[in-house]
């Protein structure tokens, strides 16, 4: 079974849905079966790169909030990351674009660090003080994933490097009308939106697995149709 997570290092709910659906994950009983890529969503594609602010006031003036109200929502979310294991700081995180950190996302997926980096990048983003948003930070993150230093420099410093695989990504999303994120695909039947509660990644998991092999609806029994078994054959 294949899961596709559409999901921005940007997105606090992604970043905890992440780790709901890996609880979630290790209940299923076919856990070792599942695959798992991670597809790129853009929550602030219009920023321009190096334009970082300080996420209380984009929250503020992005929501019509004030700031005690920003405050407010930000240390609800640290409660749900709290309650996931999750660091997280409320306060003194900055934001900003992300095109580049996907571009090196997709790049590690061909390194099969993929998944390593996209954890490395939300804590960092998330649970430490140190932004995110600058090509040193993300190259030390890669390299700490297990990814060559002059691979990655290589990639950011090539503008077009990878940036079909995101657009491609984003457009995918659109067709199949995720509007958010974080957004998880289950071999293409079963979508589930948001970061739900690991039991209801669990339930989707199962669902999706009994569809990949439907039972059989059995029509007639014996004695009406006779058939053999284990310990011999019916006699009419």
């Amino acid at each position: 079974m294949r899961v596709e997570i559409w999901s921005d290092v940007a997105c606090p709910w992604c970043y905890i849905g992440k780790a709901r659906f890996e609880q979630g994950l290790q209940a299923f009983a076919h856990k070792d079966d599942v695959e798992v890529v991670f597809r790129s969503f853009e929550l602030d594609p219009q920023r321009a790169k190096g334009d970082t602010v300080q996420v209380l006031p984009m929250l503020a003036s992005k929501y019509g909030m004030s700031l005690d109200q920003a405050k407010q929502a930000e240390s609800r979310v640290a409660a749900n990351a709290a309650d996931a294991g999750l660091g997280y700081l409320a306060e003194g995180r900055d934001h900003g674009n992300t095109f580049d950190i996907h571009r090196v996302l997709h790049f590690a997926k061909t390194r099969g660090k993929q998944n390593e980096l996209l954890d490395l990048a939300y804590t960092a983003n998330f649970a430490e003080e140190r932004s995110v948003f600058d090509d040193d930070r993300l190259v030390e993150l890669a390299v700490k994933a297990g990814l060559d230093e002059t691979e990655v420099r290589a990639v950011l410093a090539d503008a077009t490097a990878f940036a079909a695989d995101v657009r491609a990504d984003e457009q995918e999303a659109q067709m199949l009308g995720a509007n958010g994120v974080p957004f998880f695909v289950l071999d293409r039947k079963f979508g589930v939106s948001g970061g739900q509660p690991a039991e209801v990644f669990t339930q989707a998991l199962q669902e999706a697995w009994a569809a990949q092999s439907p039972v059989l609806k059995v029509v007639g029994e014996a004695p009406d149709g006779a058939v053999c078994g284990p310990d011999g054959c019916e006699i009419p």
